[in-house]
């Protein structure tokens, strides 16, 4: 996802800086940009800024829909930057109204997956959870095992095709060693021929 998003960057990008496009665009690349950090503060004073323009342009009720995606981004990037918060710090970051808010924001982001945390309600704050460290597991043992069995695999199956060619090599052995058998019998064959002639001819 982390790829994806900086295509999406390095294309819009392209599009923004069009000579033809960037001054119409400047107010979409300040939102996209708002949208990649996760930033609700930039997010909404661009919104108020150039609402007259969205409206105009028939795109308000999508930038509106947009809230939402700046709020996760935003919301995962607190998680991954915090072991713990407090509600109302979340509530202060995101620019929302209330720590009542962040707790809703924070319990549904958890519930669609979009972080791995828990919400302490009695004392307020989030904790996130611990990311698993892949490489103090099993996995990367067994996933270069299975490299280098591949690997093995192709080595035995390349040899093993060197020590017995197919049937089909065989048999074109065969016919060629056949088709020099008959050339010779008819070499022979002449040499007879011309012999008894010149026998005859004596």
């Amino acid at each position: 996802k982390q790829w994806y998003q900086r295509r999406v960057a390095i294309t819009a990008g392209h599009i923004f800086r069009d000579q033809h496009l960037m001054m119409s665009l400047h107010p979409y690349l300040q939102l996209t940009q708002a949208v990649l950090a996760g930033d609700l503060a930039k997010f909404s004073i661009v919104l108020e800024k150039y609402s007259d323009k969205f409206m105009k342009e028939g795109t308000m009720t999508l930038i509106n829909r947009l809230r939402h995606n700046v709020i996760k981004t935003g919301i995962k990037s607190v998680a991954l930057s915090y072991s713990r918060i407090s509600l109302a710090d979340v509530a202060d970051k995101l620019q929302l109204d209330s720590p009542e808010d962040a707790e809703y924001i924070i319990a549904k982001a958890i519930h669609d997956g979009v972080i791995e945390a828990t919400i302490d309600h009695e004392k307020g704050y989030m904790q996130s959870n611990d990311s698993a460290n892949v490489y103090g597991t099993n996995e990367p043992l067994k996933a270069y095992h299975e490299r280098i069995r591949f690997c093995l695999d192709i080595h035995n199956h390349s040899i093993k095709a060197m020590r017995f060619p197919p049937k089909s090599y065989n048999d074109n052995l065969e016919d060629a060693q056949k088709q020099r058998e008959r050339e010779q019998q008819d070499l022979e064959y002449a040499k007879e021929i011309a012999e008894e002639e010149d026998d005859g001819m004596l």
